[in-house]
């Protein structure tokens, strides 16, 4: 949580004054597809993701009127050191900022960088114990 939401939030805070001097701008927040399930071992992540997903839509709306999109960019895995230990699919690096970009330009509040988070997206409306039967299949078979 100090990591995840505290500094989050305290590095919007400490800059969103600067943006909206400067008539607005963007905050992109990097955040996971763990905002919205946990796996085995990521039970604390997971949380401080989710906190940090809502405190991302609960700021978009504050700093609005001041010009500044605020954006979520979420994703599975890319293939960084982090990830060193992780077999499941991962994306490209590069990938993650050349979606953000893109979706700035297109105004997008949120972007969806992989398949892997889409599919977790696609299935928040459904039951979810339908949902994690299907992950764990995935899982296990990584």
């Amino acid at each position: 949580m100090d990591t995840h939401f505290w500094g989050t939030l305290d590095v919007i805070r400490a800059f969103s004054p600067v943006l909206a001097a400067n008539g607005g701008g963007a905050v992109v927040n990097v955040l996971s597809a763990l905002s919205w399930f946990a796996a085995p071992g990521t039970g604390t992540y997971s949380a401080a993701k989710a906190a940090e997903w809502n405190m991302t839509n609960g700021v978009r709306l504050e700093l609005a009127a001041q010009g500044t999109l605020v954006q979520g960019v979420l994703l599975g895995a890319a293939d960084t050191d982090i990830a060193a230990g992780y077999d499941g699919p991962k994306i490209h690096p590069r990938d993650v900022p050349r979606r953000s970009l893109d979706g700035l330009t297109a105004g997008s509040i949120e972007v969806i960088v992989d398949e892997w988070t889409a599919m977790v997206k696609a299935s928040l409306a459904g039951d979810p114990a339908t949902f994690y039967t299907r992950i764990t299949e995935l899982l296990d078979a990584s």
